[in-house]
């Protein structure tokens, strides 16, 4: 049963010899407001971290896992980079694109 006044800054509730009166100063509530905003920055950020832990150790790749040499597909076809310029630059596409 507790009545806040937040322009006078007084937090008035009953008690047993009548009502309770707690005041603050304009400085003391900014400092907390301040204290206030830097938690809650502070909580979305872990959270917004634990999230992205949790993404990168999905998508990490198994450091166990012996490194292989580079296999191309099997349907792969080499085309010139440019035609017009005949510098033997190759590209391999793979031959099962949509036209796209």
């Amino acid at each position: 049963m507790v009545v806040p006044n937040y322009t006078n800054l007084k937090l008035k509730m009953p008690g047993m010899r009548g009502v309770i009166t707690v005041g603050t100063s304009f400085q003391r509530a900014y400092e907390c407001e301040l204290e206030s905003c830097e938690l809650t920055s502070a909580t979305l950020a872990s959270k917004e971290l634990i999230a992205i832990r949790k993404d990168i150790a999905e998508g990490a790749p198994d450091a166990k896992r012996a490194t292989r040499s580079f296999e191309p597909m099997e349907k792969v076809k080499e085309v010139l980079v440019d035609p017009d310029n005949s510098t033997d630059k190759m590209v391999r596409i793979d031959t099962a694109l949509s036209l796209k």
